[in-house]
């Protein structure tokens, strides 16, 4: 009886141990964060702290041969772990300078190091490829799911939310955030320009020359860009010296450099009502090409020229890309279903720009045609619930800015500011989600906010417009 209970005993105690070691066994970083819009965006197990991306760019095939460098810290043993990378023929992976196994199934790389890693350990991940970016992307006429776009005359890089994978491999959510090098070689009649600020431009043996910007502020990847054209350099010193330099197609200099001519102004009035500029730089690169849009990216932001000249409205748009710098940029989403925490912030920044510059008339004149839009509106649906094939739908941009508006009209000017302020300063430099914005204007107000801000952020209809009387 004595020797079946220690045999039990020492059955148990082994079971234990068994069960222990399987748990500290290296394991697989996920293939996805778990976002609720885009499951298999990014991937576990790691963050990514700093990229390296060197590339050579053919401007006659758009061919790109490139290495990316990915430093990183483990999160837990692993095994393998992914990056999200779509296309190209990867040459070789190497973890630590040592070859990797790899496999690949559509965007997601899989990757085996030669010896697990280890828990809290920083590794070094070198992929290398070649090949014209975007090419297999199924739907070649939606930009953003591309990344790279070549046009006549050059390329530009607009990735929002998950083209990034298609030009670099990734961890592509804005959850895990990284400093970049950009190492970019071009033929002698181009001008590279990237996020951050050039340190070095060196003429090469051949007809090439190659930049390398430095972007020390930590970024989400659909923020970085590559812009290639036959530019003309036009800088500046913004609030506190920041270094501002815009990339202007050569032709189109003086009309941009005019276009362009408050953009300081309105960075200091930014942070009148938010805080400081919140990176190293500032400054635009405008395509040569129609794009029917401007892209946030981090401190260079994208223009095209089709919306930088010959409309009224530019100087709006400017200020809504300045605006994304504070909100969308350092206050980034934890999900991208949280979209109006950008465009509405950034929408309703650019109108305060606009009462600002031109007083509180014009800002209730604009206010009340996107309201008037918005009730007869059958495409526009409510900020905090967009449909997830439709996520840039008209209400993420416009009633997004009218929960801020009523938020406003409702907590008085001093309140609402400090709401701004508090949330930006609690959330800079990181994640947020609605119910932290929400949780911060009930905490600053004295008042639970929920009603009011779901009304105009969850609701299939738009609440009745408030009466516009600004409070003190």
């Amino acid at each position: 009886m004595k020797k079946f209970t220690i045999l039990v005993v020492l059955s148990v105690l082994l079971s234990v141990q068994f069960a222990a070691a399987q748990d500290d066994a290296p394991q697989a970083g996920s293939s996805g964060l778990g976002d609720p819009y885009f499951p298999d965006l990014g991937n576990g197990g790691y963050d990514a702290e700093h990229y390296t991306i060197s590339l050579i760019w053919d401007d006659e095939t758009n061919n790109i041969e490139a290495t990316t460098t990915v430093l990183a810290k483990a999160n837990l043993d692993l095994i393998t772990f992914n990056l999200d990378f779509g296309g190209f023929d990867i040459e070789h992976v190497l973890v630590d300078g040592t070859e990797a196994t790899f496999t690949r199934e559509e965007r997601e790389l899989a990757i085996t190091p030669a010896t697990p890693l280890r828990q809290d350990e920083t590794f070094e991940v070198m992929v290398s490829y070649n090949g014209v970016p975007g090419e297999d992307v199924s739907d070649y006429y939606d930009v953003f799911a591309r990344g790279w776009m070549r046009y006549p005359s050059g390329v530009y890089v607009a990735s929002e939310p998950d083209g990034a994978a298609y030009w670099y491999p990734v961890n592509d959510h804005p959850l895990d955030k990284a400093s970049y090098t950009f190492i970019i070689t071009v033929p002698d009649a181009y001008t590279a320009a990237a996020n951050g600020q050039l340190v070095s431009m060196v003429d090469n043996d051949d007809p090439t020359t190659t930049f390398t910007w430095e972007a020390r502020d930590e970024m989400a990847s659909y923020l970085a860009t590559v812009n290639i054209a036959e530019f003309t350099e036009v800088t500046a010193a913004g609030p506190h010296d920041l270094p501002i330099r815009h990339y202007f197609p050569a032709d189109k200099t003086d009309e941009l450099t005019e276009t362009f001519a408050n953009f300081s102004d309105i960075i200091a009035y930014f942070e009148t009502i938010i805080g400081p500029y919140p990176f190293e730089a500032a400054g635009a690169a405008v395509a040569d090409v129609r794009l029917s849009f401007a892209l946030e990216t981090q401190t260079l932001i994208l223009f095209g020229s089709d919306i930088a000249l010959g409309r009224s409205g530019a100087e709006e748009v400017i200020a809504h890309e300045l605006a994304h710098q504070w909100f969308g940029n350092s206050v980034s989403l934890a999900q991208w279903k949280d979209i109006w925490l950008n465009e509405g912030f950034a929408t309703y920044l650019s109108m305060l720009w606009l009462e600002h510059s031109e007083g509180q008339n014009e800002l209730l004149r604009q206010m009340n045609a996107y309201y008037t839009y918005l009730a007869r509106s059958r495409r526009s649906t409510a900020p905090a619930n967009p449909p997830q094939d439709n996520l840039f739908n008209d209400g993420v941009y416009l009633r997004g800015a009218w929960a801020l508006h009523a938020l406003r009209l409702s907590v008085g000017d001093a309140i609402f500011f400090d709401i701004l302020r508090t949330y930006y300063d609690r959330f800079k430099y990181s994640n947020a989600t609605t119910a932290d914005f929400i949780s911060v204007a009930s905490e600053v107000s004295g008042e639970d906010q929920s009603d009011l801000l779901h009304g105009w952020l969850l609701d299939d209809k738009i609440p009745p417009k408030p009466k516009q009387t600004f409070k003190p």
